[in-house]
This record gives C-alpha cells, structure tokens and sequence, in this order.
C-alpha cells in the first residue's frame, strides 16, 4: 500500500517521511489551512529531495491558471484537487492531477470507472479534519483505485490492510504540532501501512 504524508513545512519533515518510507508528500497550497505552504517554500525543499517520491500540492477553490503557475513554481509532481472542479478547469490543467471526494456516506463513493480518487470524510472545512470513514462501506468492493484519507493513524491503520486500498493519505495524527511531524508516529503509520507487503 502506498503512504502519502501531507501537511509538510519543512525539508527536514519531508526528509524524514521519505528515509521512513514515504512514497508521496503532500504540500498544502490553501492559506487558511495552518499547514499552509507558499510554492516557493515548497520549491525549495522540493528541488532537494531524491527521485521517485511523488510531490503533491493540495488545492482548494482555485482556477486553473492558479494551479498551473503554482505547480510549476513549485515543481510538484501531481495536483489535488479538493472541490467540485469544473471540467473546463480540469481539461486546463497542464499538471497530472488527482480529485478528491467528500464522503458522508456510501452513496457518495464514486464509480471510479479506471481512474484514481482520494476518498476522505466530508466536513464543512476541507480536509477530514480528522473524521474517519466508516470502512464497512467498502467492503466487497474493488478498492485498487482509492486513496483512503480521513482520521487514519498508527493505531488504527491495520484495519484498512484487509481492504485493497491503493493507498492511504495522512497528516494531523503523525504531528507533534500542526505542521510539524512526530518522527515517531510516521515511521511507526508507514511500517504498519506496509506489514505483509514483501
């Protein structure tokens, strides 16, 4: 399963996901978020870090020239897109991108049809806010293509393996503050994410 740790602020923070086994980063690019990150902040740790790590910026509410400019600023890999993007917003988009869906109940999963989705816990603030997601909805379904996001954390995390997810998305639970990282809890969520993979 794939560990996406967002929320990063610092090269330190992102140096350390990754040497715990990290497979993608996010960055978030919304400024009333506390975990807010500029794209030229964002460049800096970015054009340090090794190769093959999936580099990730959150969007919420922008336009597409917005995107485009932030991404290339900044040098992520992958968009996030965090709302109801129109498809002319989506279609404009000149960096690979992700949508993600708020979910508040099992009706709300998509037909994903092939294509990747994050799947997170709807709340009136973007991003999960630490809700979790009731995993009974997924059972029995084909969850290859899903990012689970959504109240995830070292002590829970083993009960998602069962599931076939894709892989699974983190922030607030593997914090010491808002913005900052546990070192601890990351490594300790990224090896239970990962146990019986090899």
């Amino acid at each position: 399963m794939r560990v996406k740790i967002c929320g990063i602020t610092t090269y330190e923070d992102a140096m350390m996901a990754i040497n715990a086994g990290a497979d993608a980063l996010g960055f978030v690019f919304y400024p009333p978020s506390s975990r807010y990150i500029t794209a030229a902040d964002a460049h800096n740790i970015i054009k340090k870090l090794p190769p093959f790590v999936e580099k990730v910026g959150l969007f919420v509410n922008e336009e597409a020239d917005v995107i485009n400019k932030q991404s290339s600023e900044s040098g992520i890999t992958l968009a996030q897109i965090h709302f109801e993007a129109s498809e002319a917003v989506l279609n404009a988009l000149r960096v690979p991108y992700i949508q993600v869906t708020r979910t508040a109940q099992e009706a709300d999963i998509p037909d994903l049809d092939g294509q990747y989705r994050l799947v997170d816990a709807f709340c009136e603030a973007y991003g999960g806010m630490g809700k979790r997601l009731n995993l009974e909805w997924f059972k029995g379904k084909d969850n290859s293509h899903i990012i689970l996001a959504g109240g995830l954390s070292v002590e829970n995390i083993h009960e998602t393996l069962e599931y076939g997810f894709y892989g699974v998305d983190v922030s607030s639970s593997v914090e010491a503050s808002k913005g900052v990282k546990d070192p601890n809890k990351v490594k300790a969520f990224i090896s239970n994410a990962k146990k019986n993979q090899f």
